[in-house]
């Protein structure tokens, strides 16, 4: 099959195709191919060749953009077998076939019913066949081709990532960089000039250009400052066909900003400044301010601000605010209009943020000069001190004197003081103030226990202008008096043991005083010597503020007295001294051997056993009913007892169970014991005493002097043999134990029931050490005397 196409393949033939399809609507523009020759249009000379098969294209071309009436015309198929007769029938497949591109199945002419875009798809690809009319076979095989949709400038540059907004310093020499814009075309890059796009600008000049290839803006002046022009709107153009007329553009908006740079120096408006402050400015305040402007911004603008020379340097300080970056005068030291009226301060203020490339524009600071002029203010009284600290006894009398203020007026009138306390607290009632004096006097009596401190407010006023107040705190000590006796510094329960012994230490008593330790710190114990001498327990002064109560005497019952008394006399170290006395209650109680209190109560002897009535009713409860269950088993064992020997009618078989114990060792009627101690003392074996035997036992046939020799175990086993062969023996099971234990110890009886009486030479105090378990085991051993104890 030949393919013929009325469009180029190849730009050279731009032209040629031009013309072809100017030409399409009246001759079709197609080319008749046959096996043997090829006829031009036109007429032309025949050119005859050797049989061989036409060119094959493999691909159309279609303009994209059609806006025409008629459909495109595309091209043609032709099939060698095709004659002219109307008998080959083509068939087109593929990608918009039957919908954009139809086919005229006799002639094999192809054209476009759409108008097609190039941007949304660039070719589609079909196939086309030849088939025989009648027979509906194929003439040849089925062919691919290509139709590819050629492109024309329909689409102008567009700037997908405008406006821009973008900034450069100023002060930037000139060509420095500022962005790279790009457009794109949607058009075919590799067909004409459709898609090479150039820039130019068309705002922004003469302070910008841009590159007409790549799109670089770049600064076009020297030295743009910022503080001049600050915000720039450039507008780049870019449009396709290399530029040239009748080619498509697009333009975007570039904002420019130029950020700035320290190239301005600070500058103080005025050189000269004065400021008035009153000396009644407190030390620490802010007293004015002052500024130099810069025209710069941000940290460029940053400055500070110092005091360089001046005889206010030590009485005034400057401080920077960072937000509003003015000066700071703040008051270091009180002022005084009757000692200065005036200070001159020389103020500096410097970027701290220096760009040195611009350090010829400098020096970047400035030097102003400030008077400060003080005013006069009338002030209120001022004191000696700024706090004052007295001392007064307490139990004082009221209107003793406690100390004195002094104030006076600092102002040049020296104008008199009147004094007075603000009774703000109910500690300011507890004095009182001479109003010319200042003297600080009591007005209640004080009691140091209670309050050892009290705190004021004096409050001092000009006569001719009480309404300037001034004030000062006063401490006031309370002084200490022996006023208060010793006592005992906690209540004491004291402990003594039954066993204890004489001399033993059984509590450490110590003493406190509610005055301070100038008067009470050291404390003296003692008995009550107008009572008689205790024989039970004494008291010794450790003189060391403590004192040990000791025993007097060996042993203490409780159940002869379990409480004691002790009086104690306490006395302190003060002038004059003071004393006072305490009773110590002594309780006896029982004791383990290392010192533990086990009990305090004298209490009978079940009660100390740790057994409450409660406790003892329930035993003997328990104790009443096992004693009913033992009677009640032993009766209905007694009732269900049957005879040992079973009647001859009775053929049932019946169990039999003996629970009978024997009598003991003294029992010998049950069977003879002795044959079970020593084998050889049993000389003859005797019958079964229940029945009549009629054999003899195997035994009898055993010599006699055998049975020195004879073994336990064999005599068991003949014993056995002889149960087994005997016929008298009754229809039941009959069990036999032998328990021998062997012949009599010659080392004798380890039993303690014949050891002597008399008492043993051996120490058994260390029973004592084992524990309670074994304490009344160590009283019957050991020395020590029984103890009633729970």
């Amino acid at each position: 099959m030949r393919i013929t196409s009325t469009s180029c393949i190849c730009p050279v033939l731009v032209c040629l195709c031009f013309v072809q399809r100017c030409y399409g609507a009246a001759h079709h523009g197609s080319i008749k191919v046959t096996r043997n020759q090829t006829k031009h249009i036109e007429g032309e000379t025949e050119v005859h060749h050797r049989p061989k098969r036409g060119w094959v294209w493999n691909q159309f071309f279609v303009l994209e953009e059609h806006m025409g009436p008629d459909p495109q015309y595309v091209g043609k198929l032709h099939s060698n077998s095709d004659k002219g007769d109307g008998s080959v029938k083509y068939i087109l497949t593929g990608e918009g076939a039957g919908t954009i591109f139809i086919i005229d199945d006799t002639t094999g002419d192809i054209h476009s019913t759409k108008s097609l875009d190039r941007e949304q798809k660039t070719h589609y690809v079909l196939h086309a066949q030849a088939i025989d009319r009648r027979t509906n076979k194929p003439l040849e095989p089925e062919s691919e081709f290509i139709i590819k949709v050629q492109d024309i400038n329909d689409n102008a540059p567009k700037f997908t990532d405008g406006p821009y907004i973008v900034t450069v310093p100023e002060m930037s020499e000139m060509g420095t960089s500022v962005l790279q814009v790009t457009a794109t075309d949607a058009d075919d890059p590799t067909y004409g000039n459709s898609a090479r796009v150039v820039y130019s600008i068309l705002q922004g000049q003469p302070y910008f250009s841009v590159d007409p290839k790549t799109g670089v803006i770049r600064t076009a002046l020297h030295n743009m400052d910022r503080e001049a022009r600050e915000h720039y709107s450039v507008v780049i153009q870019a449009k396709d066909m290399a530029g040239q007329v009748g080619g498509l553009s697009g333009s975007t908006t570039v904002n420019i900003t130029l950020t700035d740079v320290n190239d301005n120096p600070p500058r103080f408006p005025q050189k000269h400044y004065q400021l008035y402050v009153p000396e009644s400015a407190q030390v620490g305040s802010a007293v004015g301010k002052i500024k130099a402007n810069d025209a710069d911004t941000g940290s460029n603008a940053d400055m500070k601000y110092t005091i360089i020379n001046g005889d206010g340097s030590g009485v005034f300080s400057i401080s920077t605010d960072k937000e509003t970056r003015e000066g700071i005068l703040s008051l270091k030291k009180p002022l005084n209009y009757e000692k200065k009226k005036s200070y001159t301060l020389n103020i500096e203020g410097a970027n701290t943020h220096l760009d040195f490339r611009f350090s010829h524009l400098g020096p970047f600071k400035d030097v102003t000069m400030l008077k400060v002029i003080v005013g006069d203010v009338d002030e209120p009284p001022l004191f000696t001190m700024p706090s004052y600290v007295m001392e007064v006894y307490e139990n004082a009398k009221i209107g003793t004197p406690v100390g004195t203020v002094t104030a006076h007026d600092p102002d040049a009138a020296n104008s008199l003081v009147r004094y007075f306390i603000d009774h703000n607290t109910e500690e300011d009632r507890y004095f009182t103030i001479d109003a010319s004096t200042g003297t600080i006097k009591t007005a209640k009596i004080f009691d140091r226990e209670e309050t050892p401190w009290y705190n004021i407010t004096v409050a001092a006023s000009e006569i001719d202008n009480p309404g300037l107040v001034s004030h000062v705190p006063v401490g006031v000590r309370i002084l200490d008096v022996n006023d208060n006796p010793p006592e005992l510094a906690r209540d004491y329960d004291v402990v003594v043991c039954e066993n204890t012994k004489p001399g033993q230490v059984i509590q450490t008593i110590t003493a406190t005083d509610k005055d301070n330790s100038e008067n009470g710190a050291r404390f003296h114990f003692s008995l009550d010597e107008g009572l008689s001498l205790n024989p039970n327990f004494t008291l010794r002064n450790n003189e060391d503020n403590t004192a040990s109560i000791l025993t007097r005497r060996r042993r203490y019952s409780r159940t002869t007295q379990d409480i004691y008394y002790l009086p104690v006399l306490i006395s302190d170290g003060g002038v004059p001294p003071l004393s006072s006395s305490s009773t110590l209650t002594i309780r006896v109680c029982a004791c383990e051997r290392d010192g533990r209190v086990r009990t305090c109560h004298a209490e009978a002897f079940l009660s100390s056993a740790g057994l409450s009535t409660g406790a003892l009713i329930a035993i003997l409860l328990c104790i009443v009913i096992l004693l009913a269950i033992v009677v009640l088993f032993i009766t209905l064992r007694r009732s269900k007892k049957e005879p040992l020997i079973i009647s001859e009618e009775d053929v049932r078989e019946n169990v039999v169970t003996y629970d009978d114990e024997g009598g003991g060792e003294e029992d010998t009627e049950a069977f003879d014991i002795t044959a079970l101690r020593n084998p050889s003392a049993a000389e003859e074996l005797k019958y079964r005493r229940d029945v009549r035997p009629e054999v003899k036992p195997l035994s009898r046939h055993h010599p006699s002097s055998s049975l020195d020799s004879i073994d336990v175990q064999e005599f068991i086993k003949q014993r056995l043999a002889e149960a087994d062969l005997d016929p008298s023996v009754p229809p039941y099971d009959s069990l036999q134990t032998y328990a021998y234990e062997g012949h009599r110890s010659e080392a004798g009886s380890i039993s303690s029931l014949d050891s002597a009486t008399t008492h043993s030479d051996q120490d058994y105090n260390y029973l004592g050490d084992w524990g309670p378990e074994f304490k009344k085991l160590a009283e019957l051993y050991g020395e020590i005397e029984p103890e009633r104890t729970t």
